[in-house]
């Protein structure tokens, strides 16, 4: 063991590559020798040992792969469903049909940009392109009508 620990050691660093995982596959391998040692032919033990190390790393890097399968498995299982609960669609409701009629109340042009960019969800370049108006005209009525919109709309009336 003293004579071939260091090169077990090494090969089962350089198969893992994590430090702790090698020094207790080194033990596990000098185990499995001292078990099977009436097994063994008399011949290049160096090489012996080095085999059983590295069926130790092969077998060790199985089961990690099995759990890390396993564990994905599980990830998958518990993510939630994109559906909404009962609650919260009644309140994603009344949230958008408060947000439409502030929407609406708002003075013309910034009504119109307003529903189009908050409701619809269409960009600034996809309303300036439908309205035949400049990009940046229509992005200064988006942070306007969004000023407006956040005088008029407190986040108490939202949430209460």
């Amino acid at each position: 063991m003293r004579e071939y620990q260091n090169l077990v050691f090494s090969v089962c660093l350089k198969l893992t590559g994590d430090y702790f995982v090698s020094e207790d596959i080194t033990q596990e391998t000098f185990l499995a020798a001292y078990r099977h040692w009436d097994t063994f032919d008399g011949q290049n033990e160096k090489a012996w040992l080095c085999r059983i190390a590295g069926n130790k790393c092969i077998d060790w890097k199985r089961r990690a792969a099995r759990k890390e399968a396993v564990a994905e498995e599980d990830a998958f299982m518990e993510r939630p469903s994109n559906e909404m609960e009962p609650l919260q669609e009644v309140l994603c409701k009344e949230v958008t049909e408060k947000l439409s009629e502030s929407c609406k109340a708002l003075s013309p042009p910034y009504n119109e940009t307003a529903e189009k960019y908050f409701l619809k969800g269409l960009t600034a370049k996809e309303i300036a392109k439908e309205s035949g108006v400049g990009l940046k005209t229509v992005q200064t009525r988006i942070y306007r009508a969004r000023q407006m919109l956040q005088k008029t709309i407190r986040k108490e009336e939202l949430v209460s």
